[in-house]
């Protein structure tokens, strides 16, 4: 659940600490929607670039951003529209595009919705606490630039086979930062090295897992559900309806977005993704993949599974062969000479590795449910190629030039995708993977067998998680009249 314990004390002086650097917070009702912000804000947002470390950055954590370095405010919701040409389905793919946050990733959403809570309610403070961020990517990024802004102290985790962007990024970003054995799916190692910091210093450190922090999905249901329905709204013909969502595994944070559409939009389906080679939720299965960014052998804390309608395992393989056809030039050359959208074909560099994997799951659910030229699938294009350039590097140097040759066949590969590795959830499968959190969040974690019941039979676990924005963002907006008292 979402602690929201007040200590007045610490209130008080973290909003001195907030007015000493005029730090402002956004509400959670200004992140979905920017037109709220004060125009004094979006006039300093002029003179700032988009990730550099300025406090009126945390206003740019919303899915409008105008899609420029510097010096922008808002102008409408990103997102992409892959071209049929390209997915090979009736139906609409849209993903909205995470290119466009600072960081380059929309995980500093996630970062700022478990941070900023525990600043307004005195529960966190930055002259003790270190903010422990624990990660497969970008949500440590996300955290240690979040902390930066919010003059905290921050301790990144992250596997050391990430994509050598990611360091090079943290290594200016956050106060320490700890590589853990293993890639994406070695996430109990990242658990236990957060044990070993808990240990060490005690309360001088707070743990932010993304993995079971509900402020997490939180996020995701209050600014990045809305904005699929807008944008729904926005491109929706008279006979369209929004068939689905298709998100990976990863925190099961972004999830919570799902549950909103689902909310919103009775029939509306949920699919779930992961790598082939660890198909823990298909098969219950474990190993190792390349899909950076959605760590697994477990099930999130933070997943509502009763709301996950599918799931599929992506073969990493044809991510990473998608990634050089998105992005080297004989690869979009040929997509365009297939009848592709110029414009839009040149911004396929908007999906990394994470999102192709969404948009192959996307495509999946398409093609299993049969959907039609009415039905848009909605999902996240979490982060760009502009994490995965070494990548690119790694895969030429492995396997040499992109070619024509190799283009078509990555194109043909593609268009053969299927539903294959797609499994329509009964009860009894739901159950079966709400189960699996047993071992990791009861066994290892220290959660009860109360919540993890709860969060299966009680409904109102979860829609409890929901309504606590409105007195966050109560809280908030006291929170800055405070630091603006101070200020005078």
């Amino acid at each position: 659940m979402i602690d929201l314990t007040r200590n007045d004390a610490q209130i008080d002086k973290n909003a001195k600490i907030c007015a000493e650097r005029d730090i402002i917070l956004p509400t959670y009702a200004q992140m979905a929607n920017p037109s709220l912000i004060p125009e004094s804000i979006q006039q300093e947002l002029k003179t700032i670039g988009r990730d550099d470390v300025h406090s009126r950055n945390l206003f740019r954590v919303t899915w409008q951003n105008e899609p420029v370095e510097s010096g922008g405010t808002y102008s409408g919701f990103n997102y992409l529209e892959v071209p049929r040409e390209i997915t090979g389905t009736k139906a609409r793919i849209v993903g909205l595009v995470g290119k466009f946050f600072p960081t380059g990733a929309h995980k500093v959403g996630a970062a700022y919705s478990c941070l900023a809570p525990t600043l307004v309610t005195g529960q966190f403070n930055p002259e003790k606490n270190m903010a422990v961020w624990p990660s497969t990517g970008n949500y440590c990024r996300g955290g240690a630039y979040i902390s930066r802004l919010l003059a905290c102290k921050s301790i990144a985790i992250l596997p050391e086979e990430m994509s050598q962007e990611r360091f090079n990024w943290l290594k200016n970003m956050a106060d320490q930062t700890i590589a853990t054995p293993g890639s994406e799916s070695n996430v109990k190692e990242i658990f236990d090295k957060c044990h070993e910091l808990d240990a060490e210093h005690g309360d001088g450190i707070f743990i932010f897992n993304q993995f079971d922090q509900m402020p997490n999905t939180l996020w995701h249901h209050e600014v990045t559900g809305p904005a699929m329905e807008a944008v729904f709204r926005q491109i929706a013909g008279p006979n369209s309806r929004l068939a689905g969502v298709t998100l990976s595994s990863g925190s099961g944070g972004t999830l919570g977005s799902g549950t909103y559409i689902k909310n919103h939009f009775p029939g509306a389906k949920v699919a779930v993704s992961e790598a082939l080679q660890c198909p823990t939720l298909l098969n219950n299965g474990f190993g190792a993949h390349r899909i950076e960014g959605i760590g697994d052998k477990h099930v999130p804390w933070v997943h509502n599974v009763k709301d996950t309608d599918a799931v599929a395992a992506i073969d990493d393989e044809r991510t990473m062969r998608l990634l050089r056809l998105f992005n080297e030039r004989p690869g979009l050359d040929f997509l365009v000479e297939k009848g592709a959208n110029p414009e839009a074909t040149c911004h396929m560099d908007y999906l990394g590795i994470s999102s192709i994997c969404n948009m192959l799951t996307a495509i999946k659910m398409a093609k299993y449910f049969e959907l039609t030229e009415d039905d848009v699938i909605f999902t996240v294009f979490t982060d760009s190629e502009g994490m995965y350039t070494s990548r690119l590097g790694e895969l030429t140097a492995e396997r040499g030039e992109y070619t024509r040759e190799q283009a078509v066949a990555d194109y043909e590969m593609l268009q053969q995708v299927g539903s294959e590795n797609f499994l329509e959830l009964r009860y009894e499968d739901q159950k079966r993977i709400h189960n699996l959190k047993y071992y990791t969040w009861v066994e290892q974690q220290g959660k009860t067998y109360e919540e993890i019941n709860a969060q299966w039979y009680q409904r109102d676990y979860w829609d409890s998680i929901y309504s606590a924005r409105p007195i966050l963002d109560e809280m908030i907006t006291d929170f800055n009249q405070r630091v603006r008292s101070y200020q005078k």
